[in-house]
């Protein structure tokens, strides 16, 4: 198992669901932000784990297909230099996908990465799902996650949940799939990790 800590040394965010509301960026933010992976194509679940108890609290999905997205249902983090349209985050640079995981990665919570390499068809019926999915309420993260990811080809596997656990365990049943587990010793003060993040953003433009 791979470990990886990032370096902003922000306290960080809840984590958890929270949110629901409608979101629509404009397509000029949308295009002047948008990112293409070079490397193959590969969906990532994202979950976020209590380290006391081990329960999960959070369940979101990187997709790597024709751009870089995040399917966020119901997240919390936010910049006005990140693009969303309902819970969908553009621009998911690998700086991004740092920043992101680094805002929930801390002293009471640590972030598992379980990332499969998928066909470009695969990889691109997952961005369409997400985009049409609509804005998450509270509570429903893992219900949307494991919605999308279900109905796709070598997924069949998934079923709908309430449980980030109960999502996570099922991914790692799939063939190839690599885990990562990352973990920082910061506060839980989210708004430190937001004007950190926002700080970072700013200076890299």
């Amino acid at each position: 198992m791979q470990r990886r800590a990032f370096l902003l040394g922000a306290p960080l965010v809840v984590a958890g669901c929270a949110g629901g509301d409608s979101v629509w960026a404009p397509d000029s933010a949308v295009n002047a932000t948008m990112f293409l992976g070079t490397g193959p194509k590969a969906l990532t679940l994202y979950t976020m784990r209590n380290i006391g108890s081990g329960n999960g609290a959070h369940s979101s999905i990187l997709i790597d297909a024709s751009q870089r997205v995040l399917f966020d249902p119901a997240g919390s983090f936010a910049n006005a230099r990140i693009p969303e349209r309902n819970d969908v985050l553009f621009g998911m640079s690998p700086q991004i996908e740092d920043y992101y995981v680094s805002y929930h990665a801390r002293e009471t919570y640590y972030v598992e990465g379980q990332r499969v390499v998928v066909s470009s068809d695969v990889a691109e019926q997952a961005l369409r799902l997400a985009l049409a999915y609509g804005p998450v309420g509270q509570g429903s993260c893992t219900r949307a996650a494991s919605a999308i990811l279900g109905q796709l080809p070598g997924f069949e596997s998934i079923r709908s949940t309430l449980f980030p656990n109960a999502l996570r365990n099922t991914f790692a049943m799939l063939p190839g799939v690599e885990l990562t587990e990352y973990r920082e010793a910061d506060g839980d003060d989210k708004s430190v990790a937001a004007a950190q993040i926002d700080a970072a953003l700013k200076a890299s433009q």
